[in-house]
């Protein structure tokens, strides 16, 4: 372990092909289902001019709670949690009503007491309220917005009908066999995620760590193991009959193990890798080898970049 290196951020952006997939929908009017769309600045790659367009978007929310259920999978039965997030409450520890019905007077005790109790909560964040009193956990994970690349993202809506098992009376098999609009995407998306190891097991406000360093390494396993598994299948919306085609995955994962963020830029600008490398160079020369940048062309090298970060490093910790 102590040849381990020690994580303070971990940064990962890059270009997913997702292919006729419904993983973020906005609602239905009628019988006609409405994808995710969102407004984007660009630069136009032939009039180098900043341009505003409307494409189709995955919220940072839907790929928070993809990589929320890993971890609920993986910290099962392994890892402390509390009783809400033993059922994947969505509302986690405030479903625990023993819990709350003894919060400590003060708000850096109720952290401390949350560090101890649930690792969802330690790693997902949580806003612990009762009554007028609201004390925050701040996730450490945060995911951005999947956009689609303009000119790279379609949509389309396809005609569904639900099978009639029963022949009768022409009213009764048209309420059975009823016709909607359902929904397809396909494009090149964008996708930025950032997630402060440093942060794991720790107290905002007291600026400490109330759980055991082998507990926080146990934590930061489950955690970066989840990560992997959010990318390689991508829960949504309608996975039963419109499971994605992931086609392609490229882009940059950058780890820092020093106090240091590590860096991050938008894929939207196709030189984003390029332009990590550059920040990167300029951090190493104000921190030399604080910065390592692991480039992946294909789910395959993400994939060995992440188990190798699960097999070598450990989450960093503060001290002073």
């Amino acid at each position: 372990m102590s040849q381990q290196q020690n994580i303070y951020s971990l940064s990962i952006c890059g270009r997913a092909i997702l292919d006729m997939h419904s993983l973020n929908n906005e609602g239905g009017e009628g019988n006609q289902i409405a994808t995710r769309m969102v407004n984007v600045v660009y630069r136009d790659r032939a009039s180098g001019e900043y341009r505003l367009t409307t494409v189709n978007a995955i919220s940072g929310d839907m790929f928070k709670h993809i990589q929320a259920e890993h971890l609920y999978l993986l910290a099962k039965g392994k890892l402390p949690l509390c009783k809400g997030c033993h059922k994947f409450s969505a509302s986690r520890i405030l479903d625990d009503q023993d819990f709350m019905a003894k919060l400590p007077p003060q708000d850096s005790a109720v952290i401390d007491a949350l560090l101890k109790h649930c690792a969802l909560d330690d790693l997902e964040g949580n806003l612990i309220a009762k009554g007028a009193r609201s004390v925050p956990r701040k996730s450490v994970a945060e995911f951005g917005w999947v956009v689609g690349l303009p000119d790279y993202t379609t949509t389309e809506s396809y005609f569904h009908v639900r099978y009639a098992a029963e022949r009768g009376e022409r009213a009764e098999e048209a309420q059975q066999q009823a016709i909607f609009h359902r929904p397809a995407s396909s494009g090149v998306y964008a996708i930025v995620a950032n997630f402060e190891m440093v942060r794991i097991g720790f107290n905002d406000i007291s600026q400490q760590y109330p759980i055991a360093d082998n507990e926080r390494e146990r934590r930061y396993l489950a955690f970066l193991e989840s990560i992997l598994y959010t990318f390689v299948e991508p829960n949504g919306a309608m996975r039963g009959t419109q499971s994605p085609h992931l086609v392609g995955f490229e882009g940059v994962v950058t780890v820092t193990n020093q106090v240091m963020p590590a860096p991050a830029l938008s894929p939207l600008d196709e030189n984003y890798r390029q332009e990590v490398d550059k920040v990167a160079e300029a951090l190493n020369d104000l921190k030399p080898g604080a910065v390592t940048v692991h480039r992946f062309d294909s789910m395959g090298d993400f994939a060995k970049v992440m188990k190798g970060l699960i097999k070598s490093t450990r989450p960093f910790k503060l001290a002073w």
